[in-house]
């Protein structure tokens, strides 16, 4: 099978990767995490003139029109640069999950204003007893004429602070656990009713619990039919599952190439330590984690519109267990090879290895998608 990207493809990793090597260097990246926004709306606004936060929405409506292939190409680059701005959570999940109503003119009019750079959306479904499990949903979404009173709480919702719209699931009819039953609404950040407690993630993103007391809105904020949005919901999260291991994967290389450049300058007993045979050992085994984490990051990239269910769900759980195994395994070796200055915020490692721990749990950690990986294959 061939691997090589195509040249628009090819053009869009280019693009981005000239981009953010000129304007996001590690001092910057360090500058904009202390910041107490956690994100630059300077880089946000560049990446829209690149194309970047349209590259799945619709040309329709403004965007690129591309797919997976065209985000695994781009996110690698991001993954390297330490990327704060909220790509993963807006430009693919929200927007995929907002593509699934694109004929509605809300839909299509925020995925407009989103490939501008002029909105943020996020999508809030996650709660805090979910463990992963994308049909538990508690918030409940109660109507009473012409309008639905949301309440309930959503958990760890990645960039809700730099949202302006919250896409946010709630229940309309049946039990936390049915398939059925389950909405999605726009929300405003700012809605009377809506709270945001913000914080820092492990490697330095914002995410926020989400809470939603007596929400009013109207019934124009729900998208598509009654009870019927969570597939829209599943399909989009496996969108965004095939990014974040396309971002770890850049973060692996930018770990092993720093690893190599360390071990080729620091010296000992009068020569480069990159000489010795046991610590070449070593960075050999992280290139090989690498490659097997690379090839299953183009294999979510391949399957994560599959349709499929149990098949892509399948696919996705098998790259996710892979990758994360594989990131710990090349984190912790360049932390090692490193040594105690591999633990220091001044050094970018440590930075890179935060980014994979946290991607590690996100969508899911490793023992999760193993589960569901045996279960898929016994069904």
């Amino acid at each position: 099978m061939n691997f090589e990207f195509s040249d628009e493809q090819r053009q869009l990793h280019e693009a981005v990767e000239r981009y953010l090597s000129e304007q996001y260097s590690f001092d910057r990246f360090q500058s904009i995490k202390r910041s107490a926004a956690g994100w630059d709306p300077s880089v946000w606004q560049g990446l829209a003139e690149l194309g970047v936060l349209g590259i799945t929405v619709p040309a329709a409506q403004g965007g690129l029109g591309f797919g997976p292939l065209e985000t695994l190409a781009m996110m690698g680059d991001c993954g390297r640069s330490l990327l704060l701005e909220p790509l993963l959570s807006s430009a693919i999940v929200a927007t995929a999950a907002l593509c699934a109503f694109v004929h509605e003119p809300p839909a299509a009019q925020l995925l407009g204003s989103m490939a501008a750079g002029e909105k943020i959306a996020v999508l809030g479904h996650f709660e805090s007893n979910s463990r992963y499990q994308s049909q538990w949903v508690t918030t409940r979404a109660r109507r009473s004429g012409e309008t639905y009173r949301l309440d309930g709480h959503k958990g760890v919702v990645m960039h809700a602070g730099a949202a302006d719209v919250l896409l946010v699931s709630a229940r309309t009819s049946g039990e936390a656990a049915d398939a059925r039953g389950v909405s999605l609404f726009l929300v405003p950040r700012t809605a009377p009713g809506v709270t945001l407690d913000v914080y820092p993630t492990v490697d330095g993103q914002r995410a926020a619990d989400v809470y939603l007391e007596g929400v009013e809105l109207p019934v124009a904020s729900q998208l598509g039919a009654e009870g019927d949005a969570l597939a829209a919901v599943e399909a989009a999260l496996d969108i965004g599952l095939a990014g974040l291991c396309a971002d770890a994967v850049g973060v692996m290389q930018a770990l092993l190439d720093t690893t190599v450049d360390y071990v080729r300058e620091r010296q000992q007993f009068g020569q480069p330590i990159g000489r010795f045979q046991a610590l070449q050992h070593r960075i050999a085994d992280m290139l090989i984690h690498l490659e097997a984490a690379r090839s299953m990051s183009y294999l979510a990239a391949l399957r994560c519109t599959a349709e499929d269910v149990s098949e892509r769900r399948r696919a996705l759980s098998a790259a996710k267990a892979v990758i994360g195994q594989a990131g710990r395994f090349v984190g912790q070796q360049a932390v090692q090879l490193h040594g105690g200055m591999g633990m220091t915020d001044e050094l970018k490692v440590s930075h890179l290895f935060k980014r994979l721990t946290a991607a590690q749990l996100m969508f899911g950690d490793s023992d999760t998608h193993l589960q569901r990986f045996a279960a898929l294959s016994r069904a």
